[in-house]
C-alpha cells in the first residue's frame, strides 16, 4: 500500500457479491464543460492521475462515472486509467444509462430516455467507451420520461445481469413508490441519491426503505458540490463560468448559499479537534447513516483525494452528529432530517 494510512475498510454492497470502500471515486467533472451539467474546463491527464491516485496510493476501489458526463468523455477518461493501472489493483467501475444527448446540440439537457432498445444500445456504447467487457454496476440514471414505464426499462436491465453484460443494477434518483415497482420484477441491487448534510430528503423515505429491502446505498454528492469543503466562498461561488452548472444552482446563491456556507464552518470546528480535513466530516457524516454503504466523492486533481479520503476511515461520536445537527438547525441550511436516528 502506498499510503502509510491504515487501510480503507470494506463494506458489502446490499446482496451483491461487492465488497466496496466506504468512499468511491466520483467521475461527473471529468466530463469537462461543455454540455449542459458540466462543471468547466478539465484537463484529462489531471484527470487520470488524480483516479489512478485514489486507486493505488489510496486503495479506493470503485469508480462512479455515467455515459452522460461530458457526453461519453469521462467514460473514456475513466477507460484510459484503467488501461494505465495493473491488473491487480483494478476498481470497480459502475456507469449510468438514460440519459440521451442530441449530437447536434450539444448544448442541450440530454432526455430521459427508457426504451429498452436504448438501454441496449448505450451499454455497448459504454463498454467500448470503457474498454471492460462487464459492468460491474449498471444504473438507471433518472426515472424516465418518454413514457417508458419502470417496469420496461428495469427488466431490460435484469435481463443484462442475468446475461452476464453486467455483474449488478441499481437506481439511481429514484423514490420509495418507484423502487417498490422495481423491486416487485427483480432485486435492487443498489439505489443512488443524492445525499448531504445539506442535501438530506433521502433520509425521510428511500434510506429506510433500502435498508429494509437489503438495497445497498452509494450517495453523491456528499459535499454538495463543494459547499461542505470548508474551502468554498461567497466570491468563489460568484466567479463561477457559465459553464459550471453550479453558477445556475440556488444553492449557490443568495441567502441558500450563506446558510450552506455557516453551516460549513460547525464542520471547520469538528475537522480541527479530529485533525482531519473539513470534507472528510462532511463524508463521515453520510456514512453514519445505517444504510449507507459508500459515498461518491468527486477530484479533479490528485490533491483533492488527499483531502477527502480520510472521511471513509474516521467515526463521528454522538457527540459530534449532535453538534452537526445543532448546527443545521441554527443555519437554516438545507432540508431533511438532521441526524442519524441513534441505535437502539
Amino acid at each position: 500500500m502506498g499510503d502509510s494510512q491504515q487501510p480503507l475498510a470494506v463494506r458489502r454492497l446490499g446482496l451483491t457479491d461487492m465488497k466496496i470502500t466506504p468512499v468511491g471515486f466520483g467521475a461527473w467533472a471529468l466530463g469537462g464543460g461543455e454540455w449542459a451539467a458540466g462543471w468547466g474546463a478539465q484537463d484529462d491527464e489531471d484527470s487520470i492521475a488524480a483516479i489512478r491516485h485514489a486507486v493505488e496510493r489510496h486503495e479506493v476501489n470503485w469508480i462512479d462515472t455515467a455515459a452522460v458526463y461530458g457526453l461519453g468523455r469521462s467514460e473514456e477518461v475513466v477507460g484510459e486509467a484503467l488501461r494505465r493501472m495493473r491488473p491487480d489493483v483494478r476498481p470497480f467501475v459502475f456507469t449510468k444509462c438514460g440519459l440521451i444527448w442530441d449530437e447536434q446540440d450539444t448544448a442541450a439537457f440530454p432526455k430521459r430516455i427508457g426504451r429498452p432498445d436504448s438501454i441496449r444500445h448505450e451499454l455497448e456504447a459504454s463498454l467500448r467507451r470503457l474498454g471492460v467487457e462487464r459492468i460491474d454496476l449498471y444504473q438507471m440514471h433518472w426515472p424516465a420520461e418518454d413514457g417508458t414505464p419502470i417496469e420496461d426499462y428495469w427488466q431490460v436491465l435484469l435481463d443484462l445481469k442475468t446475461e452476464g453484460k453486467v455483474r449488478a443494477v441499481g437506481l439511481s434518483n429514484h423514490n420509495v413508490e418507484q423502487l417498490t415497482r422495481a423491486e416487485a420484477l427483480g432485486h435492487v441491487d443498489t439505489l443512488q441519491p443524492p445525499f448531504s448534510a445539506i442535501e438530506r430528503g433521502a433520509a425521510e423515505a428511500v434510506l429506510p426503505w433500502c435498508a429494509e429491502n437489503n438495497t445497498g446505498v452509494i450517495v453523491y454528492s456528499p459535499m454538495q458540490a463543494g459547499l461542505l469543503t470548508g474551502a468554498f466562498t461567497e466570491a468563489r461561488a460568484a466567479s463561477l463560468g457559465r459553464d459550471d452548472w453550479r453558477s445556475r444552482s440556488g444553492n449557490f446563491q443568495g441567502d441558500a448559499l450563506r446558510r450552506n456556507l455557516d453551516l460549513a464552518e460547525a464542520l471547520k470546528l469538528i475537522a480541527e479537534r479530529r485533525s482531519v480535513p473539513v470534507p472528510a466530516v462532511a463524508i463521515a457524516w453520510v456514512l453514519s447513516w445505517q444504510a449507507v454503504t459508500g459515498a461518491i466523492v468527486g477530484a479533479r486533481r490528485p490533491d483533492q483525494v488527499d483531502g477527502w479520503v480520510e472521511g471513509g476511515r474516521i467515526m463521528l461520536s454522538p457527540a459530534d452528529l449532535d453538534e452537526i445537527a445543532t448546527a443545521i438547525g441554527k443555519t437554516g441550511a438545507g432540508r431533511g432530517p438532521a441526524r442519524p436516528p441513534i441505535a437502539a
